[in-house]
């Protein structure tokens, strides 16, 4: 059902600030900004009065949407929150020196996550050689820098490039079972697995900052645009689910857009599927500059907000 991984939706509580360190930071281009509001939006998110900004950010070949609700004040995220919190979702952008890259992000005194860029082990064969490391914007949304080695990750990778930061290869969504997750985006939405691997010791607790991490890992493809990668905390087993009265405006937010040929038709789906929809019925978009005339919010098993769109 699914054609493309298209942006991956982030909410932001100051868009100015916000785009200054996606611009500054880590080289996004700005590609538009647009402020929207109605009943469109307002059924879309489920809230009374919306009024939002949506800025589009570029990097390589991918997008992220930063939100900004202008007239709700969303909660911030969680202090104590955790990358085996099942409302953890990141973007993995991948750079040609990790070791450049970390410098620059210190020029900027990002918030760690890890204790450091970590290189995984020769022991993981699925991920060996692969460097990462996980900071926070100034929201205190979860990122990630990946570097591929030459066997590793995608070929348009490793096509030799002036630039430090290329582009984004996938999201990462903390889920609660592998199997469960499976069918809802392989078998009711038609993503295709691209990768399994089980990821652990020394290396993968300094990167996510969680004792005695052992995850089970799988990747996930539409035919086109970025991944989605499950990340399933088999040890500790102590993940928090996402709050019960989590909402569109919360700093938790984000948002996965997949584009469709027919909303409708996946609402009608999804519904018949059992899942839980954040929007009142397909929302019919007026604002041509978003690029799509159908859209609605839905919440994968473990609560990630996804955005169905029709262009």
């Amino acid at each position: 059902m699914v054609q493309a991984v298209d942006t991956i939706g982030i909410t932001v509580k100051d868009m100015d600030q916000a785009i200054a360190f996606y611009t500054e930071a880590l080289s996004f281009t700005k590609i538009s900004d647009v402020e929207v509001q109605g009943k469109e939006y307002d059924q879309l998110v489920d809230l009374e009065g919306v009024s939002l900004r949506l800025v589009r950010m570029q990097l390589g070949s991918e997008e992220i949407e930063l939100i900004q609700h202008l007239n709700h004040q969303g909660k911030p995220i969680p202090q104590d929150s955790q990358s085996n919190d099942l409302w953890f979702q990141h973007i993995a952008i991948v750079v040609t020196d990790m070791d450049q890259a970390y410098q620059k992000l210190q020029e900027f005194n990002v918030t760690s996550v890890s204790t450091a860029p970590q290189k995984l082990p020769d022991y993981i064969e699925a991920a060996a050689g692969i460097e990462a490391f996980y900071f926070r914007d100034p929201d205190g949304n979860t990122l990630e820098l990946i570097h591929f080695p030459p066997d590793k990750g995608d070929s348009r990778w490793q096509i030799p490039t002036g630039q430090l930061f290329l582009g984004i290869d996938h999201t990462a969504i903390a889920i609660s079972d592998t199997e469960t997750s499976r069918q809802f985006y392989q078998d009711l939405l038609g993503l295709e697995v691209a990768g399994e691997s089980e990821n652990y010791g020394t290396e993968q607790e300094n990167l996510n900052n969680v004792k005695g991490a052992r995850l089970r890992i799988t990747g996930l493809k539409a035919n086109r645009g970025m991944g989605i990668e499950f990340l399933e905390y088999l040890q500790p087993d102590n993940a928090r689910p996402l709050p019960e009265d989590a909402t569109p405006q919360d700093l938790i937010h984000w948002e996965t857009t997949l584009v469709v040929q027919d909303a409708s038709l996946a609402a009608q789906k999804l519904r018949q599927g059992g899942s839980e929809f954040v929007s009142l019925g397909v929302a019919k978009i007026t604002e041509a500059s978003l690029g799509f005339k159908q859209a609605f919010l839905v919440r994968d098993p473990d609560g990630h907000v996804l955005r169905i769109v029709q262009y």
